[in-house]
């Protein structure tokens, strides 16, 4: 059943429900293009400072490919299935590692079993809140590379893992981990954007400004949105209150929430809705007098504030 029922009609849901080709290809289009103003911005101006921008606006937009890539999972990125396949498994998931159809599989687990024992994303928020000290480390060694060097070799090592070895692992390790073809589509995809980067750049482009945001930033920004969803919220089956949406002002929306990622809450309560739809949703709920009853955040300092409040 959608949660969103309980407070919901039918004709109010089914208004959320339209999906675009045209919007699907902007918003990959928008993706990628965002990629190519910030090298393009390093390339007119080459210094330290735009350097650091570059990276830090790649690693949002390959965390914004996350984010089309889990609407493709729901089948809500276009309206013609094909493309949703294509771009979701092509555009947005083998570009950063990912294998859609395999996190499809995941992910709707979690939306079944939301912050319950069976929330194979439940190791995500269970840890929080935690200490100061605590947050401070997993943030740093998210920024320095060593949380997403630590996962993208446990990638790497379970695509060498022995086919019948695939139903000990869990849910999570599956959707982190390559089988050969993946591997492959992985590399493939990879090696396209290698290619262009050195065409129109150099030959360490790649190496500095797509392992890298996806090895520091993308790692943080990703942390700090898992933290905000389901970090510090009840344990419960209740849709308002076992997930947060986040305010999120533009710079926070370039840098950190794209795509309107920040309205989890809303996702939640009907996970087919495409994101645009989202503050829509948003402003439905609070209209109809949800808003007190809804887990809100000010904002992602507030969030992270709440996360490390356990006194050391």
């Amino acid at each position: 059943m959608t949660p969103g029922r309980a407070y919901l009609n039918t004709e109010e849901i089914r208004s959320f429900n339209g999906r675009s080709d045209l919007w699907g290809a902007w918003l990959v289009l928008h993706c990628w293009g965002i990629i190519a103003l910030a090298l393009a911005f390093f390339a007119l101006w080459p210094n330290v400072l735009t350097f650091l921008l570059a990276v830090m606006l790649i690693g949002s937009r390959q965390l914004g490919l996350a984010i089309l890539m889990h609407e493709a999972a729901h089948v809500a990125l276009f309206k013609t299935r094909k493309y949703n396949e294509f771009a979701g498994e092509w555009l947005c998931g083998r570009p950063i590692l990912a294998d859609m159809f395999e996190y499809r599989r995941y992910h709707l687990k979690h939306h079944q079993h939301t912050q319950t024992a069976e929330d194979p994303d439940l190791n995500l928020s269970r840890a929080f809140p935690t200490t100061k000290a605590s947050l401070r480390r997993k943030l740093l060694r998210d920024i320095t590379g060593q949380t997403g060097f630590r996962q993208r070799s446990q990638q790497i090592m379970m695509a060498f893992k022995l086919a019948g070895e695939a139903d000990d692992m869990s849910s999570q390790d599956l959707a982190q981990a390559f089988s050969g073809p993946v591997l492959g589509r992985a590399l493939i995809a990879n090696g396209v954007i290698f290619a262009v980067m050195w065409a129109v750049g150099a030959w360490w482009w790649w190496f500095a400004f797509w392992a890298l945001p996806l090895l520091t930033w993308f790692q943080l920004v990703l942390r700090v949105r898992n933290i905000a969803e389901h970090g510090v919220v009840e344990f419960s089956d209740d849709p308002l209150r076992n997930v947060r949406t986040t305010k999120a002002g533009p710079v926070m929306r370039l840098f950190l929430a794209p795509y309107w990622v920040n309205y989890h809450l809303e996702h939640h309560l009907i996970m087919h809705v495409p994101c645009r739809h989202l503050p829509r949703l948003h402003r439905l709920m609070l209209e109809k007098g949800y808003g007190d009853k809804m887990r809100i955040g000010r904002n992602y300092w507030d969030v992270l504030k709440l996360a490390a409040s356990r006194p050391a």
